[in-house]
């Protein structure tokens, strides 16, 4: 049997060979941590409409939503699904990180101080964290989603939550640009093979 840290250098090879350098969270650092929340039990596509929207409304910033109405945020981000959930908590997002200072401020944190300090903040999982970490602040933080979790099961590595992060960034070099890297490679493997069900054409199940 093939150990799971052989197996999950395998699948960072394979995408390694297939994508290369490919981004897949644009826009700015504010943009990265309403993204992150307006991600949340939806598909990206929904995330790209909201943020537009945000932006057209003039209130895709902390700033903005911290000063936008209810119903402002709520109508722009309606596309994401359970917009109101998603409203209070970008709202509590917003007010949290301007009252402590800002994005500039919380730049100078040691990664592990600042990763609690967003757990800490209401409707703010591992996942969200992890994400705004390494495309808001440019730490090299591997983000653990659902993509990640389906592919390493299928490639046969039992691991979850926090043990397979670990895994990943073992195996890593401490650059953040490789982390985006690596997780935007499960991302793109996942659209092009879990979402479309095409299992029997998967390269990753014969590990």
């Amino acid at each position: 049997m093939i150990p799971e840290e052989k197996k999950a250098e395998r699948i960072i090879t394979l995408f390694q060979g297939l994508y290369g350098e490919i981004e897949w969270w644009p826009g700015g650092p504010e943009e990265v941590l309403i993204g992150a929340v307006l991600t949340q039990q939806t598909r990206w596509e929904n995330v790209e409409t909201a943020l537009k929207r945000l932006q057209e409304a003039g209130i895709c910033s902390l700033r903005g939503i911290h000063e936008a109405s209810d119903r402002a945020v709520e109508e722009a981000i309606f596309p994401t699904g359970f917009y109101r959930i998603k409203r209070e908590r970008l709202k509590c997002l917003a007010s949290t990180v301007l009252s402590c200072g800002g994005m500039n401020h919380l730049a100078g944190y040691p990664t592990l101080r600042l990763r609690a300090f967003f757990l800490a903040i209401k409707g703010v999982g591992p996942e969200t964290a992890d994400s705004i970490l390494c495309y808001g602040f440019s730490r090299p933080v591997f983000v653990i989603d659902a993509y990640t979790h389906r592919i390493c099961a299928c490639a046969g590595i039992s691991l979850k939550g926090s043990d397979l992060q670990e895994l990943f960034q073992r195996l890593l070099p401490e650059e953040h640009q490789v982390h985006r890297h690596c997780h935007a490679w499960f991302v793109e493997y996942a659209k092009q093979y879990c979402l479309k069900k095409r299992c029997e054409e998967c390269m990753i199940s014969s590990f």
